[in-house]
């Protein structure tokens, strides 16, 4: 089983959910691109928040900005090829959560978008939500994207406080699921975010 986590935008608490996801399947970790080094790696991250197995991206990229401009000021240049997910081996991969980065609309080159990528995955895609001001206009502007490539959309998981409203909404005009939502953690560790997680979501939602 795979399960693609992309997202309405950057740092709205989408690697934190892939790290809570990973954790209650008892999945392995794959970013397949890091764009930006300082303070760590997501993988890393994960893997602390989790204890997944991770596995090693196919691009590690110094700039914190988008992949294809990251991958330009690198000198490096990204293959889609390397991009696809390693076989399916339920000894060793399986389950995999796959985290995109930042938005589903995010450049992996100048000719490449994450949804691109995923119409031709073809997993299970969940996408992270903020709850805050915005969240409906970025959410079904989403939801919009992957529809319009065939990505098929398991369910929408929201990040932040409760706004029944806003995540009501977003559900039934997207006419997508709406998993949960998963509160700001502090602290944020291991034992508290597989807490909140195994509280805020039915684990039977993810299954492919």
């Amino acid at each position: 089983m795979r399960i693609v986590v992309t997202g309405t935008d950057t740092d709205i608490g989408k690697t934190v959910f892939a790290a809570g996801l990973a954790g209650a399947l008892g999945a392995s970790y794959w970013k397949p691109i890091q764009s930006g080094l300082d303070g760590g790696s997501d993988a890393e991250r994960v893997a602390a928040l989790s204890g997944a197995a991770v596995l090693s991206e196919a691009y590690r990229l110094t700039t914190p900005c988008s992949p294809h401009r990251a991958a330009e000021i690198d000198g490096v240049t990204i293959d889609p090829d390397r991009l696809m997910p390693p076989p399916i081996d339920p000894f060793v991969v399986d389950p995999l959560v796959i985290e995109g980065a930042g938005g589903a609309l995010v450049p992996v080159t100048r000719e490449l978008l994450y949804a691109d990528l995923f119409a031709r995955w073809r997993f299970p895609t969940v996408l992270v939500a903020r709850t805050s001001l915005g969240t409906i206009n970025h959410s079904l502007l989403s939801i919009e994207a992957l529809r319009a490539r065939s990505v098929p959309i398991l369910g929408i998981a929201f990040v932040g406080e409760a706004n029944e409203d806003s995540e009501a909404t977003i559900a039934a005009i997207g006419k997508v699921r709406r998993l949960g939502r998963l509160p700001i953690l502090d602290p944020l560790d291991r034992a508290t975010l597989s807490a909140a997680f195994a509280k805020a979501f039915d684990i039977t939602d993810f299954a492919a």
